[in-house]
């Protein structure tokens, strides 16, 4: 079970920075200095960082979310500060799960 959940988690990894190169390509216009998109994020959807993760070549990836509404944004900061949008929706959680002990099959 666990070799799974690592599996799973590698691939949703793969899969938001291979969505953080689409961004990049589609151009400026879901891209931002950093500071604007956090600003932004946080005064018209009250969306503050919940998590981060360094992914290739330094990119940054964090999730915003606002545990009132549930609305949630993930982005990907370039080592220049620039932030691009990469995917946003509602029904955020807070999860805080732990690992089953070694040799537990369930």
């Amino acid at each position: 079970m666990t070799d799974k959940f690592v599996k799973l988690t590698m691939l949703s990894a793969g899969i938001l920075l291979g969505a953080a190169t689409m961004v990049k390509a589609q151009g400026a216009q879901n891209c931002a200095p950093r500071d604007m998109v956090i600003s932004r994020l946080a005064d018209k959807y009250g969306e503050t960082r919940q998590s981060m993760g360094l992914g290739s070549n330094n990119n940054m990836m964090e999730v915003f979310a606002s545990l009132e509404t549930g609305s949630w944004t993930i982005t990907v900061t370039t080592a220049q500060g620039v932030t691009c949008l990469v995917a946003s929706g509602q029904a955020f959680e807070e999860l805080a799960e732990v690992l089953p002990p070694k040799g537990d099959d369930a």
